[in-house]
């Protein structure tokens, strides 16, 4: 192999690898000293300078001059360097040109194989570095084949990257064929005696996450955050939404004009229910909200057991449940407490002492004014003017509301519009959005 073919051959490797000139300049100098270790041992010593330009590689063997040599891979007697000029003495360096044309079969062969095993190397710590640093980020590509449940993937960002969707990780109720389309959340990246293998998944909360983060500006600003996810896969999922700016509908913005943000999620996970309630510090607040949609009448909690008990009328009981306690089940992860959950019936004939009702009870499908999705400027402003539950507000229009000291108008469009959106009807794939 002529320093010609060397660089075709290299330059083949470093367009299919995305490889610089200098990365590739590098993979090639290493490879050449592995040649010559081939030919003249582990401790040779060389000078090795590359012209891709020129395509010209020069070699220089330094050996060090001796009196009785031990080491003939860097080391040259004083009788052989003086042959070469008379001035040399014990401790200076002889240099020995090589061409490389002169480094024979076995070393040729050595650089070929260690040219391939350091692009190798060199991809494997790249598709490292490049995914270390973005688990948790959407991925695109396209299904290459499905390998005994597991799906293999192509990444569109690194196609020459081990990617794959393990069993584990598939939404079930999901096929997809060679040639699909497909997104999913890097979960991990996996160390394989053949390299870092890709762990996605489509299952995992963080997709769904990752998901709103593309499709919400503000929670890709940072504007919105995204507090807990709770999710059964393939059915429902709740996800508690919360915003410093108080000028800012945390749930509003992940609802989008008309449902068309939530809308994009839920047709990626298949028509997967989404409900989004905004997130609050007090546990008992919190827990009503996760409970939507159903109306809850009562909350108590314990803290030292971690426990909250929610009673509800009897005609909300089954919405409260869900379809196999789905509904109470990831209300409970999305708190992160345990709740137990009773009918006002069941509640009664335990003969308990706490009542159902708050004391400042409100009606009926009511609720307190603090536990709507508004700034707290704006629930300031209606308080002030003695209005104290959703109800009392429900009928007000636009330009009462702005004759209401302290509310302008926008703040008059963001109370219409959530008063609109607790008043809609849901249908299949719907958001459950407010608060309860």
């Amino acid at each position: 192999m002529s320093s010609p073919q060397v660089f075709a051959a290299l330059k083949v490797v470093t367009d299919k690898r995305n490889l610089s000139e200098e990365e590739g300049n590098g993979i090639l100098r290493e490879a050449i000293f592995a040649g010559l270790t081939r030919v003249h041992g582990p401790s040779v010593q060389a000078e090795v300078e590359i012209d891709g330009i020129a395509e010209e590689i020069d070699i220089v063997l330094l050996r060090r001059v001796v009196r009785e040599v031990g080491d003939p891979a860097s080391e040259v007697s004083l009788e052989e360097a003086r042959w070469d000029d008379p001035e040399f003495e014990v401790g200076d360096v002889m240099e020995v040109p090589v061409e490389f044309t002169e480094l024979g079969l076995n070393a040729v062969r050595a650089i070929s194989q260690k040219l391939k095993e350091l692009v190798r190397d060199n991809e494997r710590n790249r598709i490292r570095d490049e995914f270390s640093d973005v688990v948790g980020d959407l991925l695109t590509g396209e299904v290459q084949q499905n390998e005994r449940g597991k799906l293999v993937v192509t990444v569109n960002r690194a196609r020459e990257a081990d990617a794959i969707i393990p069993w584990k990780e598939q939404n079930p109720r999901e096929r997809f064929r060679q040639g699909d389309p497909i997104r999913a959340v890097l979960k991990k990246v996996d160390e394989t005696p053949r390299g870092p293998r890709l762990i996605l998944s489509r299952s995992d909360r963080a997709f769904v996450a990752a998901l709103f983060r593309i499709e919400v500006p503000e929670i890709h600003q940072g504007v919105v955050q995204i507090r807990e996810i709770a999710r059964e896969v393939g059915g429902r999922t709740k996800i508690a939404v919360v915003s410093d700016d108080e000028s800012i509908d945390p749930v509003g913005a992940c609802v989008g004009l008309r449902g068309s943000r939530v809308q994009a999620v839920v047709n990626e996970l298949g028509g997967e229910r989404i409900d989004i309630v905004p997130w609050h510090p007090d546990t008992e607040v919190f827990a009503r909200r996760a409970l939507a949609p159903a109306r809850v009448a009562r909350v108590l909690t314990d803290p030292n057991q971690r426990v909250v008990t929610a009673i509800v009328d009897e005609d909300q009981l089954s919405l409260a449940i869900g379809r196999n306690g789905q509904n109470v089940r990831l209300a409970s992860q999305l708190v992160g407490w345990q709740i137990d959950l009773y009918g006002s019936r069941e509640w009664i004939e335990r003969g308990s002492d706490d009542p159902i009702e708050d004391p400042d009870a409100l009606a009926y499908g009511d609720m307190a004014l603090k536990d709507l999705p508004l700034p707290s400027s704006i629930i300031a402003a209606l308080e002030e003017a003695g209005f104290r539950s959703f109800l009392q507000i429900i009928d007000l229009t636009s330009d009462s509301l702005q004759e209401i000291q302290g509310v302008s108008e926008e703040a008059a469009k963001q109370v219409l519009g959530v008063i609109e959106e607790l008043t809609e009807v849901e249908d299949d794939q719907t958001i459950a959005a407010g608060s309860a």
